[in-house]
């Protein structure tokens, strides 16, 4: 679904040349949850904004569904975005003056949707998301984490193909963090839907089915792991076996 092929990304910043991304390839299927993990600095939310078409390589390819991000005009990678992509940040980008609904119905009826229809979807989104109880309140009448669910419906109300998060816990204390990766696991489980998060922080990273390290603008590293179902199921078989072994008596 999303590729990147030996991309680069360089900044200037004034004379000096930062170089963010140095030669990554990395390609993401559908039904995949990818996390992308990196200390400060080391391009991991580069190649998110690469993936997710905010911005284009300076050399190599970024695709999605197999066509070249470069040669997509502006209003074409807008619609993309709009329609196909999902977005959800660490600072929630709420709009102050809108209710949870009314900010979750927002990509649609940019869109151009009607408003009866924008809010039915908008409140079968946040229903998704267990906020059904605090759609009609303002965003500083919700919490960090009613904040993020709220912001995670408005990801998913179009019915995206992926959705990308970007430090999606990093405001977040660690009872609330899990609750968040929680649902943002659930989403790939329909088999379509890609989830790729970037983070710093290994408990997060652990949620992934893919884990691809970031280091200096390079690939340090990829690992496939469990994900957190298929380690509870196993652990499960495991104690599950353990039980079932005849007790040794003592000598």
């Amino acid at each position: 679904m999303m590729e990147l092929q030996d991309v680069t990304k360089v900044y200037e910043q004034g004379r000096r040349k930062v170089h963010a991304v140095r030669g990554v390839s990395l390609r993401i299927e559908p039904g995949e949850f990818v996390s992308i993990m990196g200390p400060s600095g080391s391009g991991k939310s580069t190649l998110m904004h690469l993936l997710g078409a905010l911005d284009t390589p300076t050399t190599g390819r970024a695709l999605f569904d197999g066509r070249d991000l470069h040669a997509m005009s502006d209003k074409e990678r807008s619609l993309l975005r709009r329609g196909r992509i999902g977005f959800v940040f660490q600072f929630f980008n709420l709009l102050p003056t809108l209710t949870a609904v009314e900010n979750v119905a927002l990509p649609l009826l940019l869109a151009g949707q009607s408003r009866s229809k924008s809010r039915k979807l908008a409140l079968a989104a946040i229903e998704r998301v267990g906020m059904t109880h605090r759609e009609d309140h303002f965003p500083e009448e919700l919490s960090g984490g009613e904040m993020q669910r709220i912001a995670i419906a408005r990801a998913l109300v179009s019915e995206p193909d992926a959705v990308l998060c970007d430090e999606p816990t990093g405001n977040l204390d660690s009872a609330t963090s899990k609750e968040i990766l929680t649902l943002l696991r659930s989403l790939p489980e329909s088999g379509r839907c890609a989830v790729v998060i970037v983070t710093h922080d290994p408990a997060a990273a652990a949620y992934g089915d893919r884990l691809v390290h970031i280091r200096d603008g390079l690939v340090a590293g990829v690992k496939n792991q469990e994900s957190r179902d298929q380690s509870k199921q196993s652990e499960t078989k495991l104690r599950e076996a353990l039980a079932s072994l005849p007790l040794i008596p003592d000598s």
